[in-house]
Parts: C-alpha cells; sequence; structure tokens
C-alpha cells in the first residue's frame, strides 16, 4: 500500500518536478551567462614576453600543441555557429529574393528589362544575390563570433571598445552600400547604358554581378576609418604620421578609386574619391582620439 502511495505521488508531483528541473537549468544557464560576461569584462589575459612564450613552447612541446588543439578547437565551434547564421539569413533572404531583386534591378526599369542569354543564368542570379544578402545580414553575427574568439586575448577596456565597435562597423558597411545605390549608381548608370549612343540590352548576370561588386566593396571602403582607429589604438600607426603623409594618400585612393569606379570618366571617379577621402581625415581624428587614450593608459 505504501509503495502505491509513493507511486501515485510521483505520478501526480512529476509535472511539478519538471518545471522545477525546466527552471532549475535556466537558473543554471543565466548564472554560467553572467559569470562569462563579469569574466569577459574584468579579466585581464597573461601578459608574456614573445621570448617567453617560444621558450615555453620549445621546452613543453606538448603543451603548447594542447592548447594550439584547444584554440583550434575554439575557432571550429565559432565557424560553426557562423555557417549556422549564414545559412539562416540566406534562406530568409531567398524567401523574399524576388523582392530583392526587383530592389536591385529599379536603376534599369526592374526585373522585365534584364535580358537571360543563358539557360542557368536566373539561377545563377538568384543564388548570387540570395547569398550576398545572407551574408550582409549575418555580418553582425560573423563580426561578433570573431570578436569572441579574440575576446581572451584582449584586455579588459579593449574588449568593451570591441564590443561596441561591432554595431558601428555594421552601420558604416549599410552606409557604404547606401551610397553605392542611391548616390553611385544614378550617375553611372546613364554613362554606361549609353555610351556613344549605343543602346544596351542588359544581363542579369553582368548587372547582378557590377551591382553587387559595387556596393560590397564600397561597403568594405567604410569600414576604414575603424580599421585606423583599431591600429591607432594598438601602436601601430601614428595620427602625425597619417596627417603628415596626406598627400600620398590621395593618390592611393585615386588607384582605388579608379579600381572601384565602374566608368573611366572623371565625375563618378570622383564621387568615389570624395566620400574616401573624407574618411581617410576622419581616420586621422579617430586616431588622435585612440592614440590619446591609449598614452593615458601607459602614463
Amino acid at each position: 500500500m505504501r509503495n502505491f502511495f509513493r507511486i501515485l505521488w510521483r505520478v501526480i508531483s512529476a509535472p511539478f518536478r519538471l518545471i522545477l528541473w525546466i527552471f532549475g537549468r535556466i537558473f543554471t544557464w543565466i548564472s554560467n551567462v553572467s559569470q562569462d560576461v563579469k569574466k569577459l569584462f574584468t579579466a585581464e589575459p597573461e601578459d608574456k614576453p614573445i621570448t617567453d612564450t617560444i621558450a615555453a613552447a620549445l621546452n613543453e612541446p606538448k603543451e603548447f600543441w594542447g592548447a594550439l588543439v584547444e584554440h583550434l578547437d575554439a575557432l571550429r565551434k565559432h565557424l560553426f555557429r557562423a555557417l549556422i547564421v549564414i545559412i539562416l539569413t540566406t534562406s530568409a533572404s531567398a524567401f523574399f529574393i524576388r523582392d530583392l531583386l526587383e530592389w536591385i534591378s529599379e536603376p534599369v526599369g526592374g526585373v522585365n528589362s534584364l535580358q537571360a542569354i543563358e539557360v542557368t543564368e536566373p539561377l545563377g542570379v538568384v543564388m548570387r544575390v540570395a547569398l550576398l544578402s545572407g551574408f550582409a545580414l549575418a555580418l553582425p553575427y560573423l563580426t561578433f563570433e570573431l570578436y569572441l574568439f579574440i575576446a581572451p586575448g584582449l584586455k579588459a577596456r579593449a574588449r568593451v571598445l570591441g564590443l561596441i565597435t561591432i554595431p558601428i562597423a555594421f552601420l558604416f558597411f549599410v552606409g557604404g552600400m547606401a551610397f553605392a545605390y542611391f548616390v553611385m549608381m544614378p550617375a553611372a548608370l546613364p554613362f554606361l547604358l549609353n555610351f556613344m549612343g549605343i543602346p544596351t540590352a542588359v544581363r542579369p548576370s553582368s548587372y547582378i554581378k557590377f551591382v553587387t561588386g559595387l556596393m560590397f566593396w564600397i561597403g568594405i571602403a567604410f569600414e576604414f576609418p575603424l580599421v585606423i582607429f583599431a591600429m591607432a589604438g594598438m601602436g601601430i600607426v601614428r595620427a602625425k604620421d597619417l596627417a603628415r603623409q596626406w598627400r600620398i594618400a590621395v593618390v592611393i585612393i585615386a588607384v582605388l578609386a579608379a579600381a572601384i569606379t565602374p566608368t573611366i570618366d572623371p565625375v563618378n571617379m570622383g564621387l568615389v574619391m570624395g566620400p574616401m577621402i573624407l574618411l581617410y581625415f576622419l581616420s586621422i581624428g579617430l586616431a588622435f582620439i585612440a592614440q590619446g587614450r591609449r598614452e593615458r593608459q601607459h602614463e
């Protein structure tokens, strides 16, 4: 009889014990996450000279290879999660692929104005747009995974700065893509499509490759100030050196603009050079700020 009541009690209390177990697991997960977050922003990495690191690796090769395998395993996990996110964002982009294609081809009259020649051309266009838009959507998370991989080797202040930089970097990238689409393309396409008065039948593959490539590389170029800011914070570059070499920088920017610009006329090349020159001088200001912070930390 006693066993019967014990079994009955376990059956009756099973849902409540299940709820308590779920809440316990959630509480444990929250506690572990809070400890990891606290450690991320407070723990300082072991700062050893590179000579000591090389000597330790030569004296204890097993420990060195063990640490290397551990880092490679952590990198594998980060890459796997990043791949999963890219698959999800690419799948979501493929769901709205018709709207994306219509938006991208709007400067030339929409999708119906594109004329495919090869049988597999529309399929290749769809895959390219879905993959690139999926990459753009996943970029903040990809940057965050990269940050999580290198964060243990950074100091606490650098970790906080890196975490703040992630959304700013994404905004710069989106700003560069918007500049390419709304400023450069309306100025470049009329010149390209009516050059020498020859009418152009726009192919989907060439047009989509041209537009997506232009938007991507201009978006990457807009990341330049943040790269300079990070390099100045690490002491690799100095604001005075950047300001002193501005003439050489303008020449380099002109070469890059000529490589990125889809046309050979100076007007469109100037549309690329102007923002890049402004970004360079913005980089000098950011480098001055980062350099000042670094010098105050070492006082």
